[in-house]
This record gives structure tokens, C-alpha cells and sequence, in this order.
């Protein structure tokens, strides 16, 4: 099977990698609707959906969508319409809905094309319903298997807080798709890459972001947590203690605003870096023709 794979571009291209429950949203998605409309308690539903995992030696996202189909049975008809009617409820934070078309012209001023992914323990079926789904180059999450009148019986996906990096790598590589197995896993030289990891931002809020947190951060990118402008900065001083982050902000998306700024300062890295790194390759390639004829000559 051919895959469709994304090539690198003439110009720098910057990934900024959301989670998405609590980092654009304030809180989980399913707690925004849904889990009201089985009649449960948002934090019952949760302690049973972590004693189901428990006990059945489960994935704990498996567990949660498990749940959300049993829960329904006799009060609605779960389908992937419900689903992406569920998604267009969901809250998001300040100065989301236009951070996108901004961060993005932004860019293109500096010669930077940025590029918006979701990697989400959450259900790709309510981000798509969400009025920012347009915004992402690819959503990766959580999702459902659908019969033909769209009732879901079996997961398509499940994503936790390990397997989250194997996404980083595919839009490292331009492999978007995830049967895409050979890319991914495919060598590529480092000027090669479509998105090298330095060129990547991830945005999260707590524990389960560390892994892709620190695989960015090694390679040169920039990991960011943000905390609810309400609420307290507890989780991200762990993550900056730990080495995790290397910023972290409110998650106030609103023009001006220190995420905002953050944002911009990074774009702005980006395009000098890569400025650098072009002439860099040159003056290398330069110097390497020069010794392949100085080797010939001899």
C-alpha cells in the first residue's frame, strides 16, 4: 500500500503539537456534556472508569470509551453525529478560536509555515466537532470504530500518555498516516526531515505530556505547560523542576498575552535559526566538493 507523505518544504516549518483536554480546553471533554447526560456524577464516572481499567487489566482510555457506550444504553443513541454534537459544546480557553489564523500569519511574515497537531488521549470524534478542528493539519487521538449507521462498536485508536511520541515522529517525517508503518520508521538524514524535532512545540498541562515533553526538549524544541489562569501553577513547577518544560504560561490564547508572546518569540527563533542552519549546510557541502576534487587532483 502507497501512502501519501508530506515533503519538505522550501521554507522552515514549525509544529506545534496540543494536547487538548486542559490545555485548549479547561476540562476533559467528556465532563463538558456528555457524562451529564448519563446521569453520572462527572467524578464517580471517572472512579469507575479507573477501577474498570484496574480490574480488568486495562488501558485506562479503553476503559473510559468502554464506558461512555455501556453508560448510554437506554438513555440516547451514541452515535458519531452525538459524538461531534458533544465536541461543538466543549469550552475553550481565551483567544482560542483566532490563536490559529494568527499564529499562522505570523509566520508567514517571518518565512516560518506553521503547522497546528493534536495528539489527544481524548476522542478524536468530539475534537471534530469542535469549531477548531479546520485549524489542525492532523488530528491524532483517541477513536471509534463505526458500523454503517455510525454507532460505534469496537476502538479505531487509542492514544495514552507512552505511545504519544510515535506522532511527533510521523510529523517529523511527513508519515502522517498511521499505517504508514515503513515511514515512520524509515532513516532519514537530518537536513532531510520535513520538521526536524527542534523545530517543534508541544503544549500540555501535566504528567501524562512528559514523554513527548522531554523528547522535544532533548532534541532542541520547545515543551510548554499551561495552567488555568484560575487555577494554580502547582503542575507545571513540578514539570519545570523535573526538567520537563522548558516555559510554561497561562493558558490565556488571547493576542498579547504571555502565551501569545511566547508563541511569537519562538516563530521568530525559528526563522534565524534556520537561516543559520541554511548557510551552515551550504558552506558545508561547499567545503566537502572541495575536498572530493582536492582527493581527485591528488
Amino acid at each position: 500500500m502507497e501512502f501519501e507523505r508530506q515533503k519538505k518544504e522550501k521554507n522552515p516549518v514549525l509544529a506545534i503539537c496540543y494536547d487538548f483536554d486542559r490545555t485548549l480546553t479547561p476540562d476533559d471533554m467528556q465532563a463538558q456534556g456528555f457524562i451529564q447526560s448519563v446521569g453520572a456524577d462527572v467524578k464517580e464516572f471517572w472512579e469507575a472508569s479507573n477501577a474498570l481499567a484496574k480490574k480488568s487489566d486495562m488501558d485506562n482510555n479503553l476503559a473510559y470509551m468502554y464506558l461512555m457506550v455501556q453508560s448510554s444504553i437506554g438513555k440516547f443513541y451514541l452515535t458519531r453525529d452525538a459524538l461531534y454534537d458533544y465536541g461543538a459544546k466543549i469550552k475553550l480557553y481565551r483567544g482560542v478560536k483566532d490563536w490559529f489564523s494568527r499564529l499562522n500569519a505570523y509566520g508567514k511574515e517571518l518565512g516560518v509555515i506553521v503547522e497546528h497537531y493534536v495528539i489527544s488521549s481524548g476522542l478524536r470524534e468530539m475534537i471534530e466537532g469542535t469549531p477548531i478542528a479546520k485549524e489542525f493539519k492532523k488530528i491524532y487521538a483517541s477513536a471509534f470504530c463505526f458500523d454503517e449507521k455510525g454507532v460505534p462498536v469496537w476502538p479505531a485508536q487509542t492514544i495514552n500518555y507512552t505511545n504519544k511520541t510515535q506522532f511527533l515522529f510521523r510529523i517529523e517525517k511527513g508519515c502522517l498516516d498511521i499505517n504508514d508503518h515503513e515511514g515512520v520508521n524509515e532513516y532519514f538524514e537530518e537536513d532531510k526531515l520535513r520538521v526536524p524535532l527542534r523545530n517543534f512545540v508541544y503544549l500540555g498541562d501535566s504528567e501524562t505530556d512528559i514523554p513527548c515533553m522531554k523528547l522535544v526538549s532533548s532534541a532542541g524544541g520547545h515543551a510548554v505547560g499551561v495552567y488555568d489562569p484560575r487555577g494554580n501553577k502547582e503542575k507545571v513547577y513540578a514539570l519545570m523542576k523535573n526538567n520537563r518544560i522548558r516555559y510554561f504560561a497561562p493558558a490565556d490564547y488571547s493576542e498579547g498575552s504571555e502565551l501569545d508572546l511566547l508563541l511569537k518569540a519562538i516563530i521568530e527563533k525559528t526563522a534565524k535559526f534556520e537561516e543559520l542552519q541554511d548557510k551552515h549546510i551550504r558552506n558545508l557541502i561547499q567545503t566537502r566538493a572541495y575536498f572530493a576534487g582536492k582527493n581527485q587532483n591528488d
